[in-house]
């Protein structure tokens, strides 16, 4: 095999969480597989003449909650020095994002293989990009008009609104026909009719868990963490208090993954997570997807080193 030269762009690795942080699984499964290993944030891209360059350090990452990672001295380097960048950044999806999806471009375009596909991470946006599969869906709507969304909610009677560029379940909202806010609501997401923003019908089967199924180089893992709301909240997301319970895909979940399975990997999204409700689509995670730890744990499944024999095919 191969010894690859591998650089993740992550946030500071030392505000990660160790006990449920993705990315330092994927670091564990590099160093496993004795690939080198080397360490960047956003603000380490720059541009000379034309050519991508990066400010990094190497890094040594340990399983050991007290020390676990090491860093060695920073250097500059040219991204063709490097075989593979993983893009591991967390959102949001704000302009300072963006252009470092716009300078990784740079790397792609030298030879280099950047995980997910910058030129994708783009063009995919979470929410948007689960609506080219409007059949997979709940009833969908996007829109910056009030007038829109309120003639969804009277049609729909229960709804989910929520921001375009949202995460960890921030900016998300239900409202039925009768609810009294809808206007300060869709004003303020909205930013008074500036801003477009989702509505779908609201799915009972929240209560079961908003799944989050993980697809590596097109393929769906056995396994999902199903994020479980907590009482009296409508959002299962983790960092909105849900409660992580894993179990095996479904027949429909399955079916649901492998239907998109195909177009992530056309367009180089080898890491995906599709977040499925009820049987539904609700978003597709491009940019830096989490819930490996979660699943290793109760399941004892490999999915980040399933997903750098994935990168190894690519040589």
């Amino acid at each position: 095999m191969m010894k690859l030269n591998f650089l993740i762009v992550m946030d500071d690795i030392a505000t990660i969480n160790y006990k449920k942080d993705s990315t330092l699984a994927m670091m564990w499964a590099i160093q496993e597989r004795n690939h080198y290993l080397n360490y960047c944030k956003i603000n380490d891209l720059w541009l000379k003449n034309g050519e991508l360059m990066i400010d990094n350090q190497s890094v040594n990452a340990f399983k050991n909650p007290d020390k676990f990672y090491e860093l060695g001295e920073k250097v500059t380097q040219k991204a063709t020095d490097f075989d593979v960048i993983l893009m591991r950044k967390d959102p949001p999806f704000d302009m300072k994002f963006l252009y470092a999806l716009y300078l990784l471009e740079y790397a792609k375009r030298a030879g280099v293989k950047v995980v997910n596909d910058p030129t994708n991470v783009q063009n995919c946006n979470e929410k948007l990009f689960a609506t080219q599969f409007p059949h997979l869906m709940t009833p969908t709507t996007v829109s910056q008009q009030q007038s829109h969304i309120r003639e969804f909610i009277s049609e729909h009677k229960d709804v989910i609104v929520k921001p375009l560029d949202g995460m960890g379940g921030m900016g998300i909202f239900r409202l039925t026909d009768n609810s009294p806010n809808i206007g300060s609501t869709l004003e303020m997401l909205t930013q008074l009719e500036t801003l477009p923003i989702m509505a779908q019908k609201f799915i009972p089967e929240i209560k079961d868990g908003d799944k989050r199924i993980l697809i590596v180089g097109g393929k769906p893992v056995d396994y999902c963490l199903a994020r479980i709301p907590a009482d009296g909240e409508t959002r299962g997301n983790l960092a909105a208090g849900g409660r992580g319970v894993v179990m095996p895909l479904s027949d429909t979940e399955r079916k649901l993954a492998e239907t998109v399975a195909p177009i992530l990997l056309e367009k180089g999204l080898l890491f995906v997570g599709l977040d499925v409700i009820g049987g539904f689509i609700t978003e597709i995670n491009v940019t830096s997807p989490t819930c490996i730890r979660e699943i290793d744990d109760q399941f004892g499944t490999d999915i980040a080193g399933e997903f750098i024999k994935v990168i190894e095919g690519l040589f």
